[in-house]
């Protein structure tokens, strides 16, 4: 039986890509946490700008739009 991953033509690029492709010797694992960490930066980012669309910061109605927030808007609870 032969590998897939070298055998199929779709996870035949796919393996030359990412899997297979020559790196220095110097870059070890822990390079990974970079772009990790860009990631992090970019969903924080998105949901910032999701949560200041529909938070109110007056005094009177920051909790009820909390709660909005929370309950009405489609996965509130999770940004």
């Amino acid at each position: 039986m032969t590998n897939l991953r070298k055998s199929h033509p779709l996870m035949k690029i796919i393996n030359h890509s990412f899997i297979d492709l020559p790196a220095p010797s110097n870059i070890s694992a822990w390079w990974n946490f970079g772009s990790l960490l860009g990631i992090c930066l970019i969903i924080q980012i998105l949901t910032g700008l999701f949560l200041a669309m529909h938070y109110t910061s007056d005094t009177m109605t920051a909790f009820s739009s909390v709660a909005h927030i929370c309950r009405d808007v489609n996965y509130g609870w999770l940004i």
